[in-house]
């Protein structure tokens, strides 16, 4: 039969026919025995709809039919649906209504695929709702409308339940909550709205009358303890059954009734609180507060101010403990200074070495704890202590320190350690505080710190290049010419093998920088010489001078004093300064006629090859110091070098503030690394814009800071 010859289907018949298909999916639906829908039946169904639909008017019962599809819905719901709710109440309703919103999907999929010509043709046409909307909104409108608020409410109660420890089915409270978000349908109105709202209420309400039982009868740590308890299992709630979008307003009522309600009484617990947890060093629960309080607004603020409080009554009572040893020492000032220097500067090195460990472990690092840290320094370190300054204590310590190690007599690394813990105090000390002899004290420990590093990098570059072995163990201590006393330097004529190690340590600071000249100072440089005497082999320690000398021997049994002088190049009073303390002195390494106790110039040497002592080790000392005077070149005009230090003293502060800078922001313009430069010196004194450009260019040659290749007004900071 073709298309034409199609047998008319009515109306009646149709959805006689369309009806009992319906009837069957209900009845497998309730679970009445009814044999399951197969590929016919569904077929059957799905032509005799289209073929209604399809007939010439006024047989197109596309209308009728969108009617029929929905009227289903209505009838099954208020005929099978509603009542089997309605007789159940809490967790038993929440299981039906699981049941039936699972069974109404299956049966909008099932009749939307019998239907599906309509949403073919039918409802685009006439813009009408998609049969999936209808199936979906007559759930909407005649089962969540009437049952949300009871629905919600058992769901809140069984989450209250569940906070008071009791177990509850998390699975069904999930699929209960996926029905008010499926209800609308790709917006989360309905979750929000309905449900949403008053569960936030209800656990506010729920932690309000927790709170303000457990802040009367816990301790702070213990208090902390159950908040951070509350809001993990909150954070897990979400993760097993409310939406994600709840959590931060979740989190959010809690942290609002078990912290920022109580912020101030918890902090301040006579016996527990903020201050008692820092006395009692309580890491762990400091730690714990540092996390809670950090996600409530502003709620670091009284534990930093808490923090500072604690570190300025520690360090005044340091400045204190200093002043009373000071007044029970009977002695002169440097006595006094010595004392305060102990009891004042490695207690504070000691309380930063502690309350900086706070900050970057219990406080992880966060700015409003290094400032509060920094403004409690600046309170203490900037009092005096017996009429001296902090500044002149820290400048005493760090001189006692590079010159014997102090009274510990410390390691290198140690010096090196503790130099950089006092560099780091000296950022708490005003600018009027600071003076000429404090400023040079941080330059020279820097300066060490950074021949310190050469060092190490010159023993590498020796490992990784054997052919550069200087043949002999050589240290060289790089420092800058304007740092230290002025020396003169002088043309000695090394032995071949010193001869050896200047090249080699040449080569390797090439390598390092070309912008640099390295000027050998030999006055200050100290040997290790194995001397082989016939009683016993000594090692001798001398200076590089001495060593020159000595070395001479090796080649020569007997030497004249101008021989000596000639071979070395040096002058009348260096000579005579050398040889008096191989051949004079206490040490007769040498052997001179005539056998007189004064040098000059008509006298012989020999190699004193019977000379020993008790010791195996002996250093050999120059004359006094008042010779050694006579090497240093002679002090400027007072009024200048006063000028010239304050120079030298803000060229120093201008170079350290460059590099915090770039530091901390690795890449900056010129003009922004400038301002940025004029703020932070403001309050030490007032830096000159041409000033910061020259020091800028002298950091470039020196390899702190490079050129962008590209933008000349762009700087890189070189790690």
């Amino acid at each position: 039969m073709t298309m034409n010859e199609r047998k008319t289907i009515y109306l009646d018949e149709g959805l006689e026919f369309i009806q009992k298909g319906i009837t069957k999916l209900k009845n497998i639906l309730e679970g009445l025995p009814e044999p399951k829908f197969s590929s016919e039946d569904y077929m059957m169904l799905y032509t005799t709809i289209y073929n209604m639909c399809t007939q010439k008017p006024p047989h197109d019962y596309s209308q009728q039919l969108y009617n029929k599809y929905r009227e289903s819905f209505e009838e099954y719901i208020t005929s099978m649906v509603l009542p089997s709710l309605r007789e159940k109440h809490d967790e038993f309703m929440l299981r039906e209504l699981v049941k039936r919103w699972a069974n109404h999907k299956v049966m909008v999929k099932w009749l939307s695929c019998i239907f599906h010509y309509l949403d073919r043709y039918f409802i685009a046409r006439k813009s009408l709702p998609t049969l999936n909307e209808v199936g979906l909104t007559c759930f909407r409108d005649l089962v969540y409308q009437e049952l949300n608020g009871k629905v919600r409410d058992a769901v809140i109660s069984l989450i209250d339940q569940e906070r008071e420890g009791e177990q509850i089915d998390r699975a069904l409270l999930k699929n209960v909550l996926d029905i008010f978000i499926e209800i609308g349908m790709g917006q989360m109105d309905y979750y929000e709205n309905d449900f949403e709202a008053a569960m936030l209420k209800d656990t506010a309400a729920y932690y309000s009358r927790k709170a303000s039982n457990w802040i009367l009868e816990d301790s702070c740590p213990d208090y902390m303890l159950k908040a951070e308890e509350c809001l993990k299992r909150e954070k897990d709630r979400v993760s097993h059954y409310l939406h994600s979008s709840s959590e931060p307003k979740l989190l959010e009522k809690v942290q609002h009734e078990l912290l920022s309600v109580y912020a101030n009484q918890l902090l301040e617990k006579e016996h527990s609180g903020c201050h008692a947890l820092l006395r009692d060093d309580k890491v762990e629960d400091l730690s714990r507060m540092f996390r809670l309080f950090s996600k409530i607004p502003r709620g670091l603020d009284p534990v930093s101010s808490i923090f500072k409080q604690h570190v300025t009554a520690e360090g005044t009572a340091l400045v204190k403990q200093a002043e009373d040893a000071a007044s029970k020492k009977k002695a002169d000032k440097k006595d006094i200074v010595g004392l305060q220097e102990q009891v004042f500067v490695r207690g504070v090195i000691e309380l930063h070495d502690k309350y900086l460990a706070y900050v970057n472990d219990c406080f992880q690092n966060h700015t409003l704890f290094h400032k509060a840290l920094k403004e409690a320094f600046e309170v203490f370190c900037n009092k005096g202590v017996a009429g001296s300054s902090s500044a002149e204590l820290l400048a005493t310590f760090c001189d006692n320190i590079l010159k014997k190690g102090g009274s510990e007599k410390l390691s290198d690394e140690a010096i090196e350690e503790t130099l950089e813990k006092v560099v780091k105090l000296l950022a708490y000390i005003s600018g009027g505080q600071f003076t000429s002899k404090m400023e040079g004290m941080v330059r020279k420990v820097t300066d060490w710190t950074s021949a310190r590093k050469i060092q190490t990098s010159f023993e590498e570059y020796l490992s990784n290049n054997p052919n550069a072995d200087p043949g002999i163990d050589l240290t060289v201590t790089v420092s800058k010419t304007d740092i230290w006393p002025r020396y003169k330097s002088f043309d000695l004529n090394l032995p071949a093998e010193m001869v050896k190690c200047v090249e080699v340590f040449g080569k390797f600071y090439q390598t390092k920088t070309k912008h640099r000249k390295l000027t050998w100072i030999y006055s200050l440089g100290t040997c290790n010489l194995i001397g082989k005497f016939e009683p016993k082999t000594l090692e001798l320690i001398v200076t590089t001078c001495q060593a020159s000398a000595l070395l001479l021997f090796n080649s020569s049994d007997r030497l004249s004093y101008s021989e000596i002088m000639t071979q070395l190049n040096l002058t009348d009073d260096d000579v005579i300064r050398l040889l008096h303390s191989l051949s004079c002195a206490k040490y007769r390494i040498l052997n001179k006629e005539p056998n007189t106790k004064s040098i000059s110039p008509t006298d012989y040497f020999e190699f004193n090859s019977k000379f020993t002592d008790n010791k195996s080790r002996i250093k050999i000392p120059l004359p006094p110091v008042d010779e050694k005077k006579k090497a240093i070149e002679d002090p400027v005009d007072e009024k200048k070098k006063v000028i010239e230090d304050v120079d030298k003293d803000r060229r120093y502060a201008i170079d350290a503030s460059i590099v915090r800078i770039m530091k901390s922001r690795k890449v900056l313009g010129h003009q922004q690394l400038v301002m940025e430069c004029v703020e932070q010196l403001g309050r030490m004194f007032k830096p000159d814009f041409k000033a910061i450009k020259k020091r800028i260019e002298d950091l470039i040659t020196r390899d702190y800071l490079e050129r962008d290749k590209d933008n000349p007004n762009l700087f890189r900071y070189l790690a």
